[in-house]
């Protein structure tokens, strides 16, 4: 069991260094949407696809890289909790147009990610 909490922590602390990476790097105020928090997630996502494709396939990966790449990587890299406040502050600033845009679009695509993803394991 410490060794399987070792591996989501290791694997949420190098995902949430990539998402903060990715935030500085994009999440700039003339974009509008939160360019870096889009881009997490929906990489995340297919990310997730690909990896829980090919856990499922011919179990092409251990539960423990499993827990290393898709419950921590994935997990610490995608991030719900920042998405929601970034809406918040949409709708507190009064920007409907892109409080749609964001929320929409990020579950859409998003989900669409994680079934490419699951298809792309299947190739």
């Amino acid at each position: 069991m410490m060794k399987q909490i070792i591996l989501v922590f290791v694997g949420g602390g190098f995902g949430s260094v990539f998402r903060f990476l990715l935030s500085k790097i994009f999440n700039t105020e003339s974009s509008g949407i939160p360019t870096g928090t889009f881009m997490a997630n929906i990489l995340g996502s297919l990310l997730i696809g690909v990896l829980l494709g090919l856990a499922a396939k011919n179990e092409t990966l251990t539960q423990n890289q499993t827990l290393l790449l898709a419950t921590g990587f994935c997990g610490g890299f995608t991030t719900f909790s920042t998405f929601a406040y970034e809406n918040y502050l949409f709708l507190k600033n009064g920007d409907f147009l892109n409080f749609i845009l964001y929320a929409i679009l990020s579950f859409v695509i998003a989900i669409t990610a994680v079934f490419l993803g699951l298809y792309l394991a299947r190739l």
